[in-house]
């Protein structure tokens, strides 16, 4: 890969790649991938359109997010007219994100912790997507009972939430423990997961997600769009452990 920009923050270093191969653009912070897109600002990650796919199935239409990274989400939200708000810690990501991932300017960019932010903020959303990491972890403040109390009270009557958790293999009870923690404010939750792999993101969500299917490609990227297909052809909902 060929470094594009880099810059050190307190929150790590961002760094911006260009793959020699694809050309596509790679977001990491911390050493870690957390974005990739092609020249479109099209996701080439799996899970990043399985949550979009999960998105358009509801009347969503005011969505706020909550990490930004490339802002890959954003842009292919906005692009469906969606009223898209994005916070993020770090001031960088959203620079960055504008610059070489396509976010656009109607994407309204706060930069925040995302506990503080809804802490501050009265609105209610449609959907609230939470995808902050601090290398492969979400922060344990946003994987609390009293973080998804809170965003439970900015969603609208029939809003939803939905959470990227990564998975490094069957045994790894971190979305379980996640979809516990939605199922004590939220009337119904379900998981999203592709058992059998490796170091994988699975799907918790609550509120209004009854009705919502496994979701197809609806937004091929220039690059690996096949790759992106088969991988969401494997996501199912699955039962999760239950703790007390």
């Amino acid at each position: 890969m060929i470094r594009v920009d880099e810059h050190i923050s307190p929150f790590g270093t961002v760094t911006i790649f260009r793959t020699k191969s694809t050309g596509s653009l790679v977001y990491k912070q911390g050493g870690c991938c957390q974005s990739e897109a092609d020249n479109n600002g099209v996701s080439l990650a799996s899970y990043i359109h399985a949550i979009f796919g999960l998105i358009l199935q509801t009347p969503a239409q005011s969505i706020l997010l909550i990490g930004c990274g490339g802002g890959t989400l954003g842009t292919m939200l906005a692009r469906r007219n969606r009223e898209v708000t994005a916070v993020d810690v770090n001031p960088a990501a959203f620079a960055f994100a504008r610059q070489y991932f396509d976010l656009p300017e109607s994407v309204d960019c706060r930069v925040a912790d995302g506990r503080e932010f809804l802490l501050s903020d009265s609105r209610r959303y449609d959907a609230i997507v939470l995808d902050a990491f601090q290398g492969d972890h979400v922060p344990s403040h946003l994987q609390s009972l009293d973080f998804f109390t809170l965003v439970q009270s900015r969603l609208t009557s029939r809003g939803a939430m939905f959470a990227n958790v990564y998975v490094a293999h069957d045994l790894d009870d971190a979305p379980d423990r996640i979809v516990n923690c939605m199922a004590n404010v939220c009337p119904d939750v379900r998981l999203l997961d592709s058992q059998g792999w490796r170091n994988r993101n699975a799907i918790a969500m609550g509120g209004n997600v009854s009705e919502l299917n496994a979701p197809p490609l609806l937004d091929r990227p220039q690059i690996a769009a096949d790759d992106i297909e088969l991988e969401l052809m494997t996501m199912r909902f699955r039962s999760w452990k239950k703790f007390l």
